[in-house]
């Protein structure tokens, strides 16, 4: 696989729109998806390599959903391969799956709205609130 995305690269993006549209898919999942072969996907998600990886890519975002300060995730969140895997790369041992260049921070909503492109999956950011603000959200 060729590399296409890192981490480095989203970093350049200030809000979580743009971050958002670097990542996004356009609906394309991906070579081919686990299917039958779900087991090896499973196996490398429990791996202690993957935990220890995916503790400091949570660090690193400081759980922030797509690594954006006001977008704290509180609750379940998931680390996104910014560039998609398939089950030959898990098979093949490659480095960059456990790289945190090519990892990011995210919720299931947002991981579902790179891959499949709906947008109404995103976070919505409420306005805050100001002194003498009589209308309601």
């Amino acid at each position: 696989m060729t590399i296409i995305r890192s981490y480095s690269e989203l970093s350049r993006y200030d809000s979580f729109e743009d971050r958002f549209s670097y990542l996004t898919l356009n609906g394309a999942v991906g070579r081919s998806t686990f299917g039958f072969d779900r087991y090896i996907n499973q196996k490398f998600y429990k791996s202690h390599e993957w935990r220890q990886i995916r503790q400091s890519v949570i660090i690193r975002d400081n759980g922030c959903d797509l690594g954006v300060f006001g977008y704290e995730i509180g609750g379940s969140l998931l680390i996104h391969h910014v560039n998609p895997m398939d089950y030959e790369d898990v098979i093949r041992g490659e480095d960059w799956l456990f790289d945190p260049e090519y990892l990011i921070t995210t919720t299931q909503n947002t991981h579902n709205a790179i891959h499949y492109g709906i947008d109404k999956l995103l976070p919505k950011v409420v306005a805050a609130r100001i002194r003498n603000d009589t209308k309601l959200w």
